[in-house]
């Protein structure tokens, strides 16, 4: 089965990483330097400045899909390339029903049995972690490792990219046990040298190709 996702490393945000940087300059940076699909996870911003900041990202980076987590109102609203729900979201086949076709639908799960779901219920893709341990997702439980990923993607038909402690280092490991990409937030957001950090990202996820 083809699938419809055409991106690999999945940039995802949070304000609080930029090491002080304004969040669109660094989400800009990323996008030039060849990151092709944001996911916007600003949780704490009212829905007018969510909005605002969404219309801003999708005029600023148009060469990036954009996906806002967990709203789709917004997505709807300003037609943006789709939305992420959470495990414990509205039903995939509620929101499927909302989007148009070329919209897609990704969600973030935590176990094998949450991406088996997830495909069941008509999910494009889907976000597996963490894999390695991470402080930001210290909260979900134990490193799930690569096993798990591997398993889940034999598993599985819809592309699973990982999360939780992706370095460009780990980032072979990962593709070699399954998964179709990454998604990062720190590796990038707090990157030195944003440009630096996703290019090497993206030649080590071509290499282990």
């Amino acid at each position: 089965m083809k699938s419809s996702v055409d991106f690999r490393l999945y940039l995802v945000t949070d304000r609080q990483h930029t090491a002080g940087r304004p969040l669109m300059s660094v989400i800009g940076r990323a996008v030039r330097a060849g990151v092709r699909a944001v996911q916007l996870r600003e949780r704490d911003l009212s829905t007018r400045e969510l909005l605002d900041l969404a219309a801003d990202l999708q005029r600023e980076t148009p060469d990036a899909h954009l996906f806002i987590n967990d709203r789709v109102d917004l997505v709807l609203a300003i037609g943006s390339h789709g939305v992420h729900l959470r495990e414990s979201s509205l039903p995939a086949q509620v929101v499927r029903g909302l989007l148009r076709p070329e919209q897609l639908l990704g969600r973030s799960v935590h176990s094998i049995e949450g991406v088996t779901t997830a495909e069941r219920q008509g999910v494009d893709f889907v976000v597996l972690g963490p894999i390695y341990d991470t402080p930001s997702k210290r909260g979900y439980g134990l490193p799930l490792g690569l096993q798990v990923l591997e398993q889940a993607a034999r598993t599985s038909r819809i592309p699973i990219f990982a999360i939780g402690g992706i370095t460009a280092s780990r980032a072979g490991e990962v593709r070699r046990a399954g998964g179709f990409g990454i998604a990062v937030l720190s590796s990038i957001l707090s990157a030195s040298n944003v440009e630096q950090s996703t290019e090497a990202l993206m030649s080590a996820i071509e290499l282990a190709r």
